[in-house]
């Protein structure tokens, strides 16, 4: 069961508030709009009245009453327009800022975050959350001037006929008692609808995004059968909110309609008792008519403030989620001479979180899965010195430490105990911008844009010329292939760049790297999907470009490995060893182990790559 919390629904309504007081002014725009929508409403019963009484029963200037009725229509009709576009302007206004804020704070939240939420869950309340949110914020100028048409129709009525009055407003409590038990009973199968929701845009994004692997297995089937089980959820929340709504709309729409026949009751005797004329007793029933609509919408508009404020909460949890990993209020700048790029790792210990989100406003609902094993990743006591410009291997079994060294360098994490420095200044002294210019990194998973090759290349330096994009490539050994293409640079190589090999794709990832000009490059296993002859092209192409620079590279396979001016062997956590490769081959058995149970791993098996003209859909 998800419980929420009175403290988590009143997060949606403080959000929902803050909102709207920073639109107060357009707010104020189509509130304004909305009085003189309303007054133009509300004069034309009394015109009418007017009409019947003296213009037809005392012949005393019906046209004039006509007109003046005509009048009063056409500033209703374009106030009616005006009120519904400034509601949508401010409407669209708020939903904008808060999308770009809720991207934006996404965008500085800490790598463990991201570790454990489903992308699909964020997509879903930067998108479906918010628009529930809009919907809500259109209705308040709407609902405002609805209200002021039942107050100034109720002030009428009562200097009408106050006893009719009386009697027709008399079933106005119960409708509010059936608005409040509304909202109660709505609000968890609201939240519930969203949560499920979410979901299920998490099982159709990570379907989207795996859709190689999916068909590589045969196993359209079983995401189908996961998205059916979030559908049936859906629909049972759905379906639980909508037998709410049956529940209640009814009454709240049957309630109103009593007063009108009420007021045809009781209305007509006082015509016949001539304590009343028909233009009043006509007044009286468009004033009751007029009634109706607002008071059938209050459903509506209780419906979408338990939407707004589930929404809110959805939201808020997001914003209200700090970033681990800030800069510090004073930080140091990076020295601008001498030798660059000296990296030390001094008594380093580091264990990823069991559940980084445990303590988070999102609470544990959200965690996909636990991709990080209590003890993943531990460093403990590490102390490595990489001067400036020197090349370093780092070799280990799985879960020795290697990527996560490469993780806490540019901060993506910060340590438990230690420091880490780049030339002499602790990581958590600097800028998280400047660091993370300084530093460069290959992963060993290659992201590309759907956009073209050019502008994935130019990705960290947008402003980069076309001869340092060119030379980046050719360093990176991926200008041969370029210039194949029929639109060499700008050739767009769609998502996430699936149209291209493996081996071209983690080349473009080096070049990408190189244009930053770091002073620090990481390449995490980034010669995985190239074979022993294209990766000694690779390292051949890239040796200016090393010698200047400091490069760590994590690696499994022994010729990327010999590459290195050094290697350092991690075990559980610790340096083991460290040499070149071949004193370590010739002198460490548990370092020959590892490198021959990494020889036999099926991922370290080489298959030629495919070019982008010769590939097929089913080699990609």
């Amino acid at each position: 069961m998800h419980q929420v919390t009175e403290s988590a629904k009143n997060a949606g309504w403080t959000l929902l508030r803050s909102s709207i007081r920073e639109e107060r002014k357009g707010l104020a725009l189509g509130m304004g709009v909305s009085l003189v929508w309303s007054a133009s409403r509300v004069a034309i019963p009394l015109l009418i009245q007017l009409a019947i009484d003296r213009g037809i029963e005392q012949k005393q200037g019906l046209a004039v009453w006509a007109s003046l009725i005509a009048a009063a229509g056409v500033v209703s009709a374009v106030f009616l327009g005006l009120r519904r576009y400034v509601a949508f302007f401010n409407a669209r206004l708020v939903e904008a800022k808060l999308r770009d804020r809720i991207f934006t704070h996404i965008q500085r939240l800490h790598f463990a975050f991201h570790d454990a939420m489903a992308t699909g869950d964020l997509m879903s309340r930067a998108n479906t959350d918010l628009q529930h949110f809009q919907n809500f914020i259109t209705l308040i100028p709407l609902t405002a001037g609805s209200v002021t048409v039942v107050a100034a129709a109720t002030v009428i009525m009562f200097v009408l006929q106050p006893f009719l009055a009386i009697c027709a407003l008399a079933i106005l409590p119960l409708v509010n008692l059936f608005a409040r038990k509304f909202a109660q009973r709505l609000h968890p199968a609201v939240m519930g609808i969203q949560r499920e929701s979410a979901e299920l845009a998490s099982v159709v994004e990570e379907s989207v995004a795996g859709i190689r692997v999916i068909k590589g297995f045969g196993s359209e089937q079983v995401q189908a059968d996961k998205l059916a089980v979030e559908a049936d959820d859906v629909y049972e929340q759905s379906m639980l909110a909508s037998a709410t709504r049956a529940t209640f709309l009814p009454a709240m729409d049957v309630l109103p309609s009593v007063s009108l026949i009420i007021v045809l009751a009781v209305g007509g005797h006082l015509v016949l008792d001539e304590r009343m004329s028909v233009g009043e007793l006509v007044a009286f029933n468009i004033y009751v008519l007029m009634l109706l609509n607002p008071l059938r919408t209050l459903g509506m508009m209780v419906a979408n403030g338990q939407r707004a404020s589930a929404a809110g909460q959805r939201i808020h949890a997001v914003l209200a989620t700090a970033p681990q990993i800030v800069d510090p209020a004073h930080p140091l700048p990076l020295p601008r001479s001498g030798p660059l790029g000296r990296v030390e790792f001094r008594r380093v210990q580091f264990t990823y979180d069991v559940d980084p989100l445990m303590s988070s406003p999102l609470g544990t609902n959200t965690v996909t899965s636990a991709a990080l094993s209590p003890g993943a990743g531990v460093l403990n006591d590490l102390d490595l010195i990489i001067e400036a410009g020197e090349s370093v291997a780092l070799v280990g079994a799985t879960g020795s430490g290697k990527s996560t060294v490469a993780r806490l360098l540019p901060r993506f994490y910060d340590v438990d105990a230690g420091a880490v420095l780049l030339d002499g200044i602790d990581v958590r002294d600097l800028a998280r911008h400047e660091l993370r210019r300084a530093i460069a990194i290959v992963f060993e998973e290659t992201f590309l844009f759907s956009s073209t090759i050019g502008e994935n290349i130019r990705f960290a330096d947008p402003e980069a010329s076309d001869a340092a994009m060119m030379k980046a490539a050719e360093l990176a050994g991926a200008a041969a292939f370029i210039n194949e293409l029929p639109d060499g640079y700008d050739t767009a190589i769609g998502e996430r760049g699936f149209s291209l090999s493996g081996g071209q794709r983690q080349r473009l990832a080096i070049a990408r790297a190189i244009i930053a000009d770091p002073r620090v490059l990481i390449l995490d296993d980034a010669t995985s999907a190239v074979d022993p002859s294209k990766e000694h092209e690779i390292r051949d192409a890239l040796g200016e470009v090393m010698e200047k620079r400091t490069t760590l590279v994590i690696a499994h396979r022994p010729a990327t490995i010999a590459l290195a001016d050094r290697v350092i062997f991690l075990h559980e956590g610790r340096i083991a060893a460290e040499g070149t490769h071949a004193e370590l081959l010739a002198d460490n058995a548990l370092y020959r182990t590892v490198l021959a149970a990494d020889s036999e791993s099926p991922s370290d098996q080489t298959v030629p790559e495919p070019s982008v003209t010769e590939s097929t859909s089913e080699n990609r």
